[in-house]
């Protein structure tokens, strides 16, 4: 890496304190600005406020070298970003530029310009440097569960290349293809003409081919990748392609797929439209309208030579990339390994903390929850692992909406779970955590909500059933005090019962109120497996195994 000044670095936070931290990433299509609360004690950061501005430093003159006025409303931009991060308190601002900047001739001596006038340090990465943190940055978001995935990240002047699985990085590549380059030296014509498009579409595959050749060579035999892209192009790629779909764009966008067959389309449409009739593409933005050829040609040259039949899109990026770099550099994560490992956890508790959850009353509620799941796995459903973790999920925090308000808090909880960072699960599993949530007391599942309506079938029957087991294992620490010590529990066949048998941890104790909590919350567990829920409290007097189905 190589900076024009240097780096000054704040020494590691103390004492559990959180920090407020701002990244700032100078592309070369667009300046954006991150503030975050970090807290070393899960290790996990909060976004608390982020902001863009189109500034296209890679609109350069002739000669490569950035334009004054492009310079100057670099500037400005720049300044407006501390004064949001002063504002927020932040205790540092990291700021990082890249290829646009790297190129240019004038390009040290502008970072110099920002230094005097602002007093903000930019460091100057390589390309290799920003894949680096592009994949922190993915790493942070997406549950890679030890599988390789391989991610691109289409800028406006390069586009970064990233094999990686959930412990290490295998191979990382930048290459000078991006939006805002291509269409700046290539696109003349508007609508393209069939020459410029023919020579662009072979321009690209041919800086293309050599960085994926190395990458495909390091994917082991029997493995099968998942493409993640992040970005703006690919970001406003899928939002076209969901608004076409399904009328919306969804929010978050982290988490939904298109195909490429979906994309030959896309660009197919493209090539025929001028620039003013792309910005009628619902979806498009008015600063995107112009490049957007360009980056999608990328996008598909990349998914045919490395023959991927489908993107999944990450919203984190390079700037998050930033961030935990800084946590790495500053002790606060041991390894890749351990913040990948535990994206979820990590973020379900944060968002408990923030909300104010009893910890201590939710963990027993997920234990109890889980337990129920694994001892009815088989005999009353057949979900796996994934499924076990958004009960858990909802388990932590099904209570959260107590932070607004006692009163109708499952549906507080929704609302907050469903509009919450929750970072490494997709959209169809936030919301299926937060319907879980929402359905662990008061009305059943009902066709006639909408949250739960417009959930896939496969998942309407994961809420249907899980939240079941949510309801009993919340009775089951009713007095949120850890009446209960153990359970046991089998499935009488012949009878058509579940039984439940309670044991108190504490012997003189009579768990009324969760015996009675048990049978208020039973409806759903009967009417869910048609089964009769039996409980009672006293040691299991016989070996469960023993009983006759």
């Amino acid at each position: 890496m190589v900076t024009s000044v240097p780096l000054v670095r704040f020494p590691t936070p103390v004492g559990g304190q959180n920090l407020i931290l701002a990244a700032i990433d100078m592309g070369t299509n667009s300046l954006h600005l991150l503030v975050v609360k970090i807290d070393p004690r899960l290790p996990a950061f909060t976004i608390i406020d982020r902001d863009k501005e189109t500034v296209r430093l890679g609109d350069c003159e002739t000669k490569g070298n950035l334009k004054s006025e492009v310079m100057d409303r670099a500037i400005a931009t720049l300044e407006r970003f501390q004064q949001i991060a002063k504002s927020a308190n932040a205790e540092q601002i990291i700021t990082v530029a890249t290829s646009a900047v790297r190129e240019a001739p004038n390009g040290k001596a502008f970072l110099e310009r920002i230094a005097n006038e602002l007093d903000l340090y930019v460091n100057l990465i390589s390309g290799q440097e920003e894949a680096r943190e592009i994949y922190l940055g993915v790493l942070s978001a997406m549950e890679f569960n030890n599988q390789p995935h391989i991610i691109i990240d289409i800028g406006g002047g390069s586009t970064e290349l990233i094999l990686g699985d959930s412990d290490t990085v295998r191979t990382l590549s930048s290459t000078k293809v991006g939006a805002v380059r291509l269409t700046k030296e290539f696109v003349t014509t508007d609508p393209i003409s069939e020459d410029e498009f023919v020579y662009l579409k072979a321009y690209i595959r041919g800086f293309l081919e050599r960085p994926i050749t190395k990458l495909l060579a390091n994917i082991k035999e029997g493995e099968k990748p998942r493409l993640v892209g992040t970005a703006g192009t690919i970001e406003a790629l899928a939002s076209i392609n969901a608004y076409k779909k399904m009328g919306h764009i969804p929010n978050p966008l982290g988490g939904y797929q298109f195909s490429f067959e979906e994309l030959k389309q896309l660009v197919d449409n493209l090539r025929k439209l001028p620039i003013s009739q792309r910005l009628e593409i619902p979806g498009m933005s008015e600063k995107r309208a112009e490049i957007i050829l360009a980056g999608a040609l990328v996008l598909h040259e990349a998914m045919s030579l490395l023959e991927m039949e489908s993107l999944t899109v990450c919203e984190s990026s390079l700037r998050e990339g930033i961030i935990v770099d800084w946590m790495l550099n500053h002790g606060l994560i041991e390894d890749r390994l351990r913040f990948q490992s535990s994206i979820r956890q990590r973020n379900t508790l944060k968002i408990a903390q923030k909300y104010q959850v009893n910890l201590d009353y939710s963990e027993r509620v997920a234990s109890w929850a889980l337990y129920l799941f694994d001892q009815t796995l088989g005999l009353l459903h057949k979900w796996g692992c994934e499924e076990r973790d958004l009960l858990w999920s909802a388990a932590i925090l099904h209570n959260c909406g107590t932070y607004i308000s006692h009163s109708e808090h499952h549906k507080h909880s929704y609302y907050l779970i469903r509009n919450g960072e929750l970072l490494g699960y997709n959209q169809i599993e936030i919301e299926v955590i937060a319907n879980l949530a929402r359905y662990h007391r008061k009305s059943l599942c009902k066709k006639k909500h909408d949250h739960y309506q417009n959930l896939p079938r496969k998942y309407q029957q994961v809420v249907s059933q899980l939240s079941a087991l949510l309801r009993l294992a919340v009775a089951l620490d009713r007095r949120q005090k850890g009446a209960i010590a153990n359970v046991t529990c089998w499935l009488n066949k012949n009878q058509r019962q579940f039984c439940l048998w309670l044991r108190p941890a504490d012997p003189k104790d009579d768990c009324a109120l969760e015996l009675w909590s048990l049978e208020q919350k039973k409806e759903a567990f009967e009417k869910e497996f048609g089964l009769k829920l039996i409980t009672n409290l006293e040691p299991a007097p016989f070996d469960k195994n023993l009983i006759p189905e």
